[in-house]
């Protein structure tokens, strides 16, 4: 009888208790952490997002997914978190993320835990230099706050300036970010950008009441937007209300229910998504776990739609469909 006889999954660090990349080098999906929270406003601490969530995911290691009727667990892995220098500048910290995300972009489906929110300019800068084809990509952006502000505090970058920053830079198209859940208070040149640069916001008093098939026709309307361009989506936990997500480090009243950030994480699977992150989560503010088993709830959910998406695709769709990223029965 060994040691191993005796483990089990909440032993584990690893998101679902997964094999970590080095033991699942070939995996076609990669789950890796981007423990920043530099560029915080308020409450910092989601710099230990990445840790909780992955605790909170492990009982989820055995679950197949009630609608798609798959479990992520056995092609997924677990590549730890970023080494960050977190006292460096912004910018400066950018460039490592930008790097080391590259690096996982060119081999694997990539999803990636925070951090504060600044941490995903990075990601768009890699995911667009790598799926963009030279074209900017489409964004769908959850969020309680816009984050489109021109400057941070009288900084010039910060958690609440990326998305004005992305457009700016091209590295998504303006006429195909989303965003949906906004509701926090700021001048109307910022919370209205978006729109005003071609895109679509759903706020969340827009979304009010809806879930469900209420929801059905929202994101009908984000499909026909984004058609099947190459697409990022990124998660502020913040975009659900307190009573689901206390733990983080700007909260809104007034936001989504963890049914309707499921319904979305589950209608818009079909999209063409070539990576994602889930952001803000700040443990120590967090009650029974609430938010770090949201987090975790909405990342298995989207991994396991994106499994049942490559698994059932015939295989030379899939290498069409997915240069690059190494498929379950799959070979290029």
């Amino acid at each position: 009888m060994s040691l191993g006889d005796f483990a089990y999954a909440n032993h584990s660090n690893r998101f679902l208790g997964a094999a970590s990349l080095h033991e699942r080098p070939h995996a076609p999906f990669v789950v890796a952490g981007v423990p920043f929270d530099g560029a915080v406003t308020n409450r910092p601490g989601a710099r230990f997002g990445p840790q909780a969530i992955r605790t909170a995911s492990l009982m989820l290691c055995d679950g197949i997914h009630p609608l798609f009727n798959v479990s992520p667990l056995a092609h997924v892995a677990d590549a730890g978190d970023m080494r960050l220098p977190n006292a460096s500048p912004l910018p400066e910290v950018r460039g490592h993320i930008e790097r080391q995300a590259s690096t996982l972009m060119a081999q694997h489906y990539s999803v990636f835990l925070g951090g504060d929110h600044s941490v995903t300019l990075a990601l768009l800068r890699a995911a667009k230099e790598r799926f963009g084809n030279g074209e900017p990509l489409a964004l769908v952006h959850f969020d309680a706050h816009c984050d489109t502000w021109t400057d941070h505090f009288g900084e010039p970058s910060g958690h609440g300036t990326w998305t004005y920053e992305a457009i700016r830079e091209d590295l998504v198209s303006a006429s195909h970010t989303v965003q949906i859940g906004l509701r926090s208070s700021g001048v109307r040149e910022a919370r209205e950008y978006v729109q005003d640069m071609g895109g679509l916001i759903y706020t969340a008093r827009q979304l009010r009441g809806k879930d469900g098939e209420g929801l059905a026709d929202v994101i009908a309307a984000i499909h026909q937007r984004i058609g099947h361009r190459p697409c990022y989506l990124t998660l502020d936990i913040d975009v659900l209300d307190p009573a689901f997500a206390p733990g983080t480090g700007t909260p809104e009243p007034g936001g989504l229910t963890s049914s309707q950030l499921l319904t979305f994480m589950e209608g818009l699977a079909p999209l063409n998504t070539v990576a994602m992150d889930c952001v803000e989560v700040a443990p120590a503010y967090d009650h029974a776990e609430l938010t770090t088993n949201a987090a975790a709830t909405a990342v298995w959910t989207y991994l396991s739609g994106q499994t049942a998406k490559h698994l059932s695709a015939q295989p030379q769709q899939a290498i069409e469909m997915f240069p690059n990223r190494r498929l379950p029965g799959v070979q290029p």
